[in-house]
């Protein structure tokens, strides 16, 4: 019995031993744990059939929902008069993009125009120059404190981004006005900043580096800053060497569509915005949608400013029908309205289609891929990415089922450069909105004259700024 006892034990340990080099221990991958992994993950018949399609084919086109695709239409109940297409290229400038966007039906409706397009680069070109500048006076602000520090590691990882938001494009027209795109058109390095902005950031870093070396050795900030726009003319001239210098003033004159030509104008870029274009930003707010966050309170993003002399991003959180009822109003209105979302869930670049369910991922790997929008937000699965311009809504008993969406991408991608973006895709993937505030609840209003609550650059929704 003793025997038998001693055998019993033995494997009693035997299997606690297993046990905890499967489950406990250091937490590593043994060979025990890989043999188990290898006899649950025998594959049936549907897996085999699944691994031979997609070994030889995209995933994205055996997983398209072709139930989805054939009910698919694109009428629209309402549609904003919007004529052409731009194409943002390989740049993150889609806050830039749609900012003009919005503005531009209102124009070629006021001049009776074929079509019109404002210069982005033009407005790149500021903005990049500030973003610099921004930089460099955070460098100097904050030249006593650790590299390693959060928020020293976030500006120096990314010193000079293509992202931005609404809030940037209101300040740059408000400082440098905006200009046609035949008076400063796209380059090659504006519809490809990569590495004019690697080596911008190059330069960006290294002078970082002296502000701190200057500080180090007792210079005061007057000395920093002298040397800051010292640094700046060198990002002036590389600037310029990518996308051209800015018109300080040119002549303008246009056709419209009954062949009337317009008197030849000398402008200021300035005087173009607030004489030809006269759009007053003043009347558009902020809505967002972030479910991790209290509704109806006001925050703002700490380092989220492209220009070191306005002020951070700040917005009113709703609910998300909230942003859908402002939407719809402004678009049934004839307002574009600007907004941002997830782009790369959930929707097909070939057919311009937005919509949940659109692939059946899960079905092809038999497992739930599915997560709440909060939590998304919270472990980096969901945050805004793109900014793009709703021009059309499909209402029905006054609900929207369907938007229409104009898109920077060129016309080769999406439906001729517009996307169809389905109601519940808004629920899941859209998180903000701009719209006049006729158009907004005066206790919605209200809430942007309270302090705004500081957020952290690194909460999820700074994201979109680089």
């Amino acid at each position: 019995m003793r025997k038998s006892l001693i055998t019993w034990l033995a494997s009693v340990l035997g299997l606690l031993i297993l046990a905890g080099r499967l489950y406990c221990g250091d937490g590593g991958i043994t060979p025990e744990l890989i043999s188990q992994m290898r006899s649950t993950a025998r594959m049936d018949d549907h897996s085999k059939a699944m691994y031979n399609a997609i070994t030889n084919t995209d995933i994205n086109q055996l997983a398209l929902n072709r139930d989805l695709i054939r009910q698919h239409n694109e009428i629209f109940s309402h549609k904003i008069k919007a004529k052409g297409i731009t194409n943002q290229k390989s740049s993150g400038r889609c806050w830039l993009f749609a900012g003009l966007n919005v503005m531009r039906p209102a124009v070629i409706e006021k001049y009776k125009l074929g079509s019109f397009e404002f210069s982005q680069n033009y407005l790149a070109f500021w903005d990049k120059f500030e973003k610099a500048n921004c930089f460099l006076e955070y460098m100097i602000e904050f030249r006593d404190r650790d590299p390693l520090e959060r928020e020293m590691e976030i500006l120096l990882r990314s010193p000079f981004g293509d992202g931005g938001w609404w809030q940037y494009v209101v300040d740059l027209i408000e400082k440098y006005g905006v200009v046609p795109s035949e008076i400063m058109p796209e380059t090659a390095s504006s519809g490809n900043t990569g590495m004019m902005n690697s080596l911008i950031s190059r330069k960006l870093r290294a002078d970082a580096a002296q502000i701190r070396k200057m500080s180090a050795e007792g210079r005061d900030v007057t000395a920093l800053r002298a040397e800051k726009e010292k640094m700046l003319a060198d990002v002036y001239k590389m600037l310029a060497i990518n996308l051209g210098e800015p018109p300080t003033e040119f002549p303008y004159r246009f056709e419209d569509r009954d062949s009337n030509v317009s008197e030849m104008k000398t402008y200021t870029p300035q005087m173009f915005f607030k004489e030809f274009v006269g759009v007053d930003l003043h009347e558009y707010v902020d809505v967002f949608n972030d479910p991790t966050k209290e509704n109806g309170k006001h925050y703002k993003i700490t380092l989220t400013r492209n220009m070191y002399d306005s002020d951070d991003v700040d917005y009113v959180n709703a609910d998300i029908d909230v942003l859908k009822q402002l939407a719809m109003k402004s678009v049934l209105d004839d307002d574009p309205v600007w907004f941002a979302c997830d782009v790369g869930k959930d929707q097909s670049r070939k057919d311009g289609i937005m919509a949940m369910d659109i692939y059946d991922y899960g079905v092809i790997y038999d497992t739930d891929l599915s997560l709440p929008k909060a939590e998304r937000a919270l472990y980096r699965e969901g945050a805004p990415n793109h900014a793009m311009v709703f021009v059309g809504v499909d209402v029905k008993d006054e609900k929207p089922l369907k938007w229409l969406v104009e898109n920077s991408w060129g016309t080769e991608s999406g439906s001729s450069g517009y996307w169809t973006l389905y109601d519940t895709w808004f629920d899941n993937h859209v998180y903000e909105v701009i719209v006049k505030k006729k158009y907004v609840p005066r206790e919605l209003l209200k809430a942007f004259d309270e302090d705004a609550i500081a957020l952290p650059p690194w909460d999820p929704m700074y994201s979109f700024f680089k």
